[in-house]
């Protein structure tokens, strides 16, 4: 299966929330994954409202409607006098209303999206525009698709409000001080373990989700200018193939920090794609050498090259972070879900404690985009991270936004503040696991 991804780029995006204010755009139906058949789009976006269709042709055009009415199988038309069509020249929206308000879009079963009987995208299985101008909508098909009904792609996404809290529903204090008192104490930490010098945490996600970003972004951070120490960008594969541990230095020529970033090959849906699951327990009870090369079809086994036998409490997993896409966590397939319950499942019968880093959050929200400070005043943004948490079965309080640096060239007070703050979360969560290490070795001194 396809990874879900928008086809309508962000300036299309932003191009067309421009006109229905204050909102954003969530990708619910994508035929080239889901299917070009009335059954599958009905079953993703009936009842759903208000929705944005989008069609790609052969041709390149990219063309759609919006309304407020919710899709249903009822074979009706439903009344909406603020529906419309549009199309894009360049990057201007060409914007046709509807006419006829009582017939701005007709509830077929066997179609997808269909506005007025005027313009109608795949019928049956066929990838195929129907095309009516006159009809309830006044446009010109060669302006809105240049004649060209060959579809190669259909996206139907749900229009959300963008809510804004008055106060913050989280605090964070964002003076250039906290920044400072933020690394100060990242530098002076020390793990309450004397036979361990520094905390190991494993990040775990999607391609292309943002962990080796995430490195770059704290290790810019300390050498005081943006980096690209770790391979990060963006593709459909895991771009990271080697099971890596990543040292941040406190500055250039400075001290290691004490904390080791371990970066691991990319999650996919697919079966022997991407990181093996069977290997996270090796990566977790720290039998994996530095660069080892995962081989998704095969897991690593006791003999290969490297192989530690016996490692230490130092080798090991002291904390997990699961680094997840703000924006596609609505529409994470679902053998991808799958993975990650059995790794969380692997995880916790090792008490190895776990975090959610909520990446890219200033393309999911607008708000957010505007000016980073607005992260927990955004209402979509806490949606979100609600989901996450009911999703991936976790904490609310375990699902901490940052933004990392991808396309800056200085750093930025805000962005240093969030992703500091998620590495202090991760320092606590590995004192909670020597916590409870000490713990349990207390409990079978005392029983002794």
């Amino acid at each position: 299966m396809s990874a879900l991804n928008s086809k309508l780029t962000r300036s299309q995006q932003k191009t067309i929330c421009s006109q229905l204010g204050s909102v954003k755009l969530k990708l619910l139906h994508k035929a080239s994954v889901h299917g070009f058949t009335g059954p599958a789009f009905h079953n993703r976006c009936d009842n759903h409202c208000p929705t944005v269709s989008v069609g790609y042709n052969v041709s390149g055009y990219v063309f759609g409607g919006y309304t407020r009415q919710a899709f249903s199988q009822t074979g009706q038309y439903a009344n909406d006098d603020q529906a419309f069509l549009f199309t894009f020249s360049g990057e201007q929206l060409l914007k046709y209303p509807v006419t006829n308000a009582q017939y701005a879009v007709q509830m077929v079963v066997n179609s997808g999206p269909y506005f007025g009987n005027a313009l109608g995208f795949f019928n049956g299985s066929t990838p195929v525009v129907y095309s009516a101008p006159g009809n309830y909508y006044n446009f010109n098909a060669a302006e809105m698709h240049g004649n060209d009904r060959n579809l190669i792609e259909c996206e139907v996404y749900q229009v959300e409000e963008v809510l804004v809290f008055e106060k913050p529903w989280r605090g964070i204090d964002w003076e250039p001080l906290k920044r400072n008192e933020l690394m100060e104490s990242i530098k002076t930490y020390k793990p309450i373990v004397d036979s361990v010098p520094k905390a190991r945490v494993l990040m775990i996600g999607p391609v292309g989700a943002g962990k080796s970003s995430f490195f770059n972004s704290i290790n810019s951070v300390f050498r005081g200018h943006i980096t690209s120490q770790a391979i990060s960008g963006c593709a459909a594969t895991s771009l990271t193939t080697q099971f890596r541990t990543y040292s941040v230095k406190a500055g250039r020529g400075g001290k290691p920090l004490p904390i080791i970033l371990c970066d691991t090959m990319g999650l996919e849906e697919g079966k022997g794609a991407g990181l093996d699951i069977d290997d996270i327990n090796s990566i977790l009870k720290g039998h994996l050498p530095d660069l080892y090369q995962f081989n998704p079809a095969v897991p690593l086994h006791s003999e290969a090259h490297g192989y530690q036998k016996s490692p230490g409490l130092k080798d090991k997993i002291h904390c997990v972070v699961y680094v997840i896409d703000a924006g596609k966590i609505s529409i994470m397939p679902t053998k991808l879900e799958e993975k990650l319950e059995a790794i969380r499942r692997k995880v916790n019968l090792l008490g190895i404690p776990q975090l959610v880093l909520l990446t890219k959050v200033d393309e999911a929200c607008p708000l957010v985009k505007e000016d980073l400070r607005n992260i927990y005043n955004s209402g979509y943004i806490k949606d979100t991270m609600q989901e996450v948490s009911a999703r991936l079965g976790v904490p609310l309080s375990c699902v901490v936004p940052v933004k990392n640096y991808s396309e800056e060239l200085e750093l930025d007070m805000s962005c240093d503040i969030l992703l500091l703050s998620a590495v202090v979360q991760m320092l606590r969560f590995v004192d909670n696991f020597f916590d409870e290490i000490s713990d349990r070795l207390s409990s079978v001194e005392t029983k002794d």
